[in-house]
């Protein structure tokens, strides 16, 4: 049994948040499944089960196999105004 490697929080944070512009300022229709889950404080599995079950908050659409998540839907779904 191996013990458990402990990292320290600036380690977590750096290697589980990425950069990703306030969501008032995307101006694309859609973002991936990382950047949609970012916004909406969920873990990206957790998107891709709501696609494959369909029982999500919102759905996605799907662009050459890849999840595709709406941002008009994600502002809507968070209260958030603004953007294109």
């Amino acid at each position: 049994m191996q013990p458990a490697i402990q990292y320290s929080a600036s380690t977590q944070r750096s290697t589980n948040d990425q950069q990703f512009p306030p969501l008032e300022q995307v101006n694309r229709p859609t973002v991936p499944t990382h950047q949609a889950a970012y916004y909406l404080n969920r873990r990206p599995q957790t998107l891709r089960g709501w696609a494959c079950l369909e029982n999500g908050a919102l759905r996605p659409t799907r662009v050459s196999g890849r999840l595709a998540w709406p941002v008009a839907e994600i502002r809507r779904l968070l209260g958030v105004g603004g953007g294109a």
